[in-house]
């Protein structure tokens, strides 16, 4: 009886032994498989497409209120358009523009050259921009023209205000960071961005 509890204990054992031997092989396997699925991603045009597939990677947006006033006077009299203008402008970074030259894989190191960011969308929100006024002169006829052109000046001013107030430095700095989210969730394990 003694020498079958004492074979039952050295089955178990060894059973035990067998079981942890495999977990720390499997773990192993898993983490060279990891390590060879980065590789293979890193490979020049496959990785340029899965970097490519964040498109035009918007980072940045910016909410910016003017008043705009667009005039034309005439020695007959005036045409006068006033609006307050809310306008969005978003900035990011167009990855479509990454050349394969612009990626170098070494090991588990990746170094881009990013394009540099740009205003990608500036635009009026139309339910929130109002016109305050619009007159027209005793002797002028209604200038049609002259409310879109209001609208016009006013996406621009805005676009240089978001510009002004540091918008594509802002874009940058989070497209590298959201660029080297991705990029580790790929299983390189560092993320390098170099000037050109």
């Amino acid at each position: 009886m003694h020498m079958k509890t004492l074979r039952l204990a050295a089955t178990l054992i060894v059973l035990g032994a067998i079981f942890c031997l495999g977990l720390i092989i499997g773990g192993h396997i898993l983490q060279l498989a990891g390590r060879s699925n980065a590789a293979r991603v890193g490979s020049g045009p496959a990785l340029l497409k899965q970097i490519q597939s964040l498109a035009e990677l918007v980072t940045v947006k910016y909410v910016i209120e003017k008043v705009v006033s667009v005039e034309d006077v005439k020695w007959y009299g005036e045409n006068r358009v006033l609006i307050v203008a809310h306008g969005i402008v978003k900035a990011g970074v167009d990855l479509n523009r990454l050349r394969p030259e612009d990626i170098r894989v070494a090991g588990e190191k990746i170094s881009i050259n990013l394009p540099p960011a740009q205003v990608l969308d500036a635009y009026l929100d139309d339910s929130q921009t109002k016109v305050i006024e619009h007159s027209t002169g005793l002797l002028r006829a209604f200038d049609k023209d002259l409310q879109q052109t209001a609208r016009q000046n006013a996406i621009d001013d805005i676009r240089r205000a978001a510009r002004l107030g540091g918008i594509l430095t802002e874009a940058e700095q989070r497209a590298r960071t959201e660029l080297s989210h991705f990029l580790l969730q790929l299983g390189f394990e560092q993320v390098e961005f170099v000037s050109p």
